[in-house]
């Protein structure tokens, strides 16, 4: 079983895996909520970044030890140990919208004008909103260490039941984002990350890295279209039309839009080789 997406540590394991992977304790897992903007999620307890979690996402914890939380995230099931401080136990207030600009920030006071200190939000942070008035909206907001409300442009948030209708358009809002290995936020991002970000926005189910999302989706037939992915070994790219695509990149270190053909002669000859799969998301069983 793939350790990415199996809660296990070889001694503890999820519950759910009883009967699956051999552990000597099993562990119902329980839902905390990231309270840090960004947080990183390691392959060990100091490993390297493998994947990253928003504000608001939901990971489930399943063993805790010298101050370091191991689970899974809830929006892919992806494994891996985090900072124990950097989420809270699950809030009883549910999350009702998402940030749907590239980025966005939370102000301690509401208007265009007013004074206030500012904490900047990336694109898809989960929140709770109170209410709004006169173009902002009143989120709750508890960082573990004090509990206030801030206020976020209403035109910036989107209800978290609102689904996009063009992945490729959510992918093209992260234009310009720097590149960033592991990354998952409009601060930094890589290429899956892209991917999984401009899918989940559209409702699309979508693993984390771009090896388990080539495996995830049915080949396309037919010439590309808009929203189709291309994968390489090691890196995966989004059609924007029929002649450019989008991917987070290390040649350019930031997302970028790109002419198909040049993409293909670039990194088949400096990078990833040629291309091992071109691939469709089956959007329409979503909408």
């Amino acid at each position: 079983m793939d350790r990415r997406t199996t809660a296990a540590t070889g001694t503890i394991a999820a519950a759910h895996l009883r009967g699956l992977v051999p552990a000597q304790t099993y562990v119902e897992p329980t839902a905390y909520r990231v309270a840090m903007v960004v947080t990183d999620l390691l392959a060990a307890p100091e490993g390297d970044r493998e994947r990253q979690l928003l504000r608001g996402e939901t990971f489930w914890v399943v063993h805790v030890e010298n101050g370091m939380a191991f689970g899974y995230a809830d929006k892919d099931g992806y494994v891996g140990w985090l900072d124990f401080g950097d989420v809270l136990s699950h809030p009883s207030q549910d999350v009702t919208h998402t940030i749907c600009a590239p980025r966005s920030y939370a102000k301690s006071s509401p208007g265009l004008k007013t004074n206030g200190a500012t904490t900047p939000l990336p694109y898809g942070a989960q929140l709770v909103v109170i209410d709004e008035n006169e173009g902002w909206s009143r989120i709750a907001w508890d960082g573990g260490r004090v509990s206030r409300d801030l206020f976020v442009p209403t035109a910036h948030l989107k209800p978290k039941t609102h689904l996009a209708i063009d992945a490729a358009a959510e992918a093209i809002k992260f234009l310009g984002t720097p590149y960033l290995w592991g990354g998952n936020s409009s601060f930094g991002i890589d290429c899956s990350g892209l991917v999984q970000a401009a899918l989940l926005a559209s409702g699309t189910p979508c693993p984390g890295d771009s090896d388990l999302q080539q495996t995830a989706f049915p080949d396309a037939i037919g010439d590309y279209q808009r929203g189709d992915l291309l994968f390489w070994k090691g890196h995966v790219a989004m059609i924007t039309d029929p002649q450019n695509l989008i991917h987070a990149n290390a040649f350019h270190m930031a997302v970028a839009i790109e002419p198909i053909q040049d993409a293909f002669a670039r990194i088949q000859l400096r990078e990833y080789g040629a291309v091992t799969a071109h691939k469709r998301p089956n959007y329409e069983a979503i909408s």
